[in-house]
This record gives structure tokens, C-alpha cells and sequence, in this order.
């Protein structure tokens, strides 16, 4: 299985008059539902829009995103399928329910990170 990330942009949802939040709302939690009702979600959200605070390696706390960035995340959605062709259908849904693109990346696999929460959970 493979973790996806399913993301759209800031501003992505400003065309939705305020009246249709509601329905916005509850299409999107039904997409969420159908989600992990299928076994598949694994973690999402919408971010506050805020500006971010980038921190440097050594410390150095500065205010972002950086202006050279165009374009920052306003929401996000994991999902961990067994194809990128999964991915993409739970991202059709995700568009429908949110009313703007998607985006979908895979996320790096790391057999290190998995072995620590596997180790973690059976100390739990």
C-alpha cells in the first residue's frame, strides 16, 4: 500500500458563495466517511489561512511562506491505497465534495519511520 497526498491550494474554495458552506461541509464529510469507511484515510484538514512560519535548521524563526512561493496548501487529504489510479478516483471525489482541483502526490515510502511505529505500537 502507498500513502498519497491529496491537496488543494489556498484560494482553491473562494468561489463558493457563503451560502453553500453548509453543502460544501457536508458533501465533504460524506467523502471523508465514504473514505474511512473504506479502510483508505489516513489524516486530513484545512489549514488556517495564516501566514506560515518557516524555521531554519538552526533555529532562526522567520515569517512565510516565501515570496517567491505563488502558491501555498489550504487543505489536504492522505490516503493510502494500492494503486496511484485509487488515489486519483478518491481525489475525483475529494473534488467534487470540496468544489476545486486536487492535486495528488505520492508520498516517499520510509521503512525506518514504519519500524519505529510498528516497535511504538506493540510498546503501547
Amino acid at each position: 500500500m502507498t500513502q498519497y497526498l491529496i491537496s488543494f491550494n489556498d484560494g482553491a474554495m473562494d468561489h463558493i458563495p457563503d451560502g453553500d458552506w453548509d453543502d460544501v461541509g457536508k458533501a465533504s464529510h460524506a467523502v471523508v466517511q465514504e473514505a474511512v469507511n473504506a479502510g483508505v484515510w489516513v489524516y486530513g484538514g484545512g489549514l488556517q489561512r495564516q501566514r506560515a512560519s518557516i524555521v531554519a535548521t538552526d533555529g532562526m524563526v522567520t515569517d512565510g511562506p516565501y515570496p517567491e512561493t505563488k502558491e501555498v496548501i489550504g487543505g489536504f487529504a492522505v490516503v493510502e491505497v494500492a494503486t496511484r489510479e485509487e488515489a486519483l478516483a478518491w481525489a475525483a471525489k475529494i473534488a467534487v465534495g470540496c468544489r476545486c482541483a486536487q492535486e495528488v502526490r505520492e508520498l516517499m515510502p520510509d521503512p525506518e519511520t514504519d519500524e519505529m511505529l510498528r516497535r511504538a505500537a506493540q510498546r503501547g
